[in-house]
């Protein structure tokens, strides 16, 4: 059987997913035959395997750092946020009707057999694997339901590294604190702890570090610097900022950009990364102003999206920019946004009544109870490129004789408003430029390709730790 090392966090957002990444990666280096694994993600940015399978985007990332064929045993349970109290259940890359009606606590004892078996075969197949926890192992009310943090650890036989987000201040609390909720057979499997997003002397931390190794028995293996090397998001969390973190300009948000409107329900939100500081969330018709081209995203929900649309007057002032010729562009769900007519006979989404969209394409989309999940790669006949990305949906689109099918059932285009239900077109360097072009904007000066990110926080990360602790627990 494998060996394996788990990366659990204090918090959520306390950069397990990056860790994780960072050690596949270095282990990938280092010789060793390394598989990720996730028991259950909770997110709305999925992706799609070679097999045509849905799984975490921050898995297919790892799967990417360690140098290996995605797939969905790295992410046996994916849940993806519909509403407030509903979560649509994926299970080994399949959504699940079932399981997604059971209640969240009567859900463990028909999933944790699926994730046995996806993490002993992992362990069987590969020489280490890494495994991320979700959340916080400390949350006692969920102890009970537990399938993706101490559970896994125990079944795994893992040694832990817990993290702390030290930017966020109150680092040292987070560990105790968290290492007081822990069962003595869970406390057992800490091997060390790590703060992570550090900037400033480390010497300035002394004496917490030993004052906590006194208090625990647990020693701090790195403090690892915040790190200004994106990668592909988990989740919603960063919605809270602008895209890839970078700050508004200086006149208030108003200098040329590309606005992206941030709907409740976003999903796959990650795949805008490229634009950088070009990009802009809004949330009202005022944050619009400057803006030189729209990009409407996926959703969850796509009709109660566009409810929000309309009620926030997005809608109208996204319609008037368009018919004043701003490029806008949508992507899967914000495609179906911008089309004649949106219907759920199936109740894919809950059903109703046929939804009007904003008639900027036409189009007439239907959710079909089957989910399209593929890989795809195509030519676009406007650019002549080849494009490759991935598709999830559950719409079944028609086009009517105003719009152009550039790409049938792929690309569509109608003056200046293009639709796809391709994620990660703008991944694409020769498109987004292309795309960046038609709004008037600059183009980036470019992110390093994601293998020689993954290389460069690996080789931070390593640097960070100390390694001789790594080496002990495999």
């Amino acid at each position: 059987m494998g060996r394996a090392i788990m990366i659990q966090g204090c918090t959520s957002s306390a950069g397990k997913s990056y860790l994780t990444a960072a050690l596949c990666r270095a282990l990938s280096n280092a010789g060793v035959r390394v598989a990720p694994f996730k028991a259950q993600n909770m997110s709305n940015n999925a992706g799609v395997t070679p097999a045509g399978l849905e799984m975490g985007r921050a898995q297919l990332v790892q799967a990417r750092a360690a140098r290996v064929v995605p797939d969905v045993r790295m992410n046996p349970v994916l849940l993806k946020p519909e509403a407030d109290t509903r979560s649509q259940v994926v299970l080994l890359g399949h959504a699940d009707p079932v399981i997604t009606e059971l209640p969240w606590r009567g859900r463990k004892a028909h999933l944790w057999p699926h994730v046995q078996t996806a993490l002993h075969g992992l362990l069987a197949d590969y020489d280490v694997v890494v495994i991320e926890g979700a959340g916080s192992p400390a949350e006692v009310n969920l102890r009970a339901s537990d399938i993706v943090n101490m559970r896994v650890a125990l079944e795994a036989q893992a040694g832990v590294l817990l993290a702390a987000d030290i930017d966020r201040g109150g680092a040292f609390a987070h560990l105790l604190g968290t290492w007081h909720c822990l069962e003595p057979q869970e406390r057992a499997r800490l091997r060390g702890f790590i703060l992570n997003r550090f900037r400033g002397d480390p010497a300035l931390l002394a004496p917490a570090p030993a004052w906590l190794e006194a208090q625990t028995g647990v020693p701090t293996v790195g403090v690892v610097p915040l790190l200004d090397v994106p990668l592909p998001e988990e989740d919603g969390v960063w919605l809270h900022g602008d895209l890839a973190g970078s700050p508004r300009p200086s006149d208030g948000g108003h200098a040329g950009f590309v606005a992206i409107p941030r709907l409740p329900r976003v999903s796959n939100l990650d795949e805008f990364a490229p634009l950088e500081g070009l990009a802009r969330w809004v949330t009202s018709p005022d944050e619009l102003r400057g803006a030189q081209a729209v990009i409407l995203p996926g959703s969850k929900s796509t009709a109660a999206d566009l409810g929000w649309l309309r009620a926030t007057g997005l809608a109208g002032a996204i319609t008037r920019m368009a018919n004043g010729g701003v490029p806008v562009l949508g992507v899967c769900g914000g495609m179906q946004m911008l089309g004649v007519s949106i219907r759920d006979p199936h109740g894919v989404e809950g059903g109703g009544a046929e939804v009007p969209g904003l008639g900027l394409l036409d189009l007439h989309t239907d959710f079909a109870p089957d989910k399209t999940t593929v890989q795809t790669t195509f030519t676009d006949p406007e650019t002549g490129f080849t494009l490759s990305g991935y598709e999830i949906h559950h719409g079944r689109t028609v086009t009517g004789p105003g719009a152009l099918a550039l790409v049938p059932g792929v690309l569509w285009r109608q003056g200046n408003v293009r639709g796809t239900y391709v994620h990660g077109l703008l991944e694409n360097p020769a498109y987004l430029e292309r795309f960046l072009s038609w709004a008037g904007l600059p183009v980036p000066a470019g992110l390093d390709s994601l293998d020689a990110r993954l290389d460069a926080i690996a080789a931070r990360v390593r640097e960070s730790l100390d390694w001789s602790v790594i080496e002990a627990m495999l």
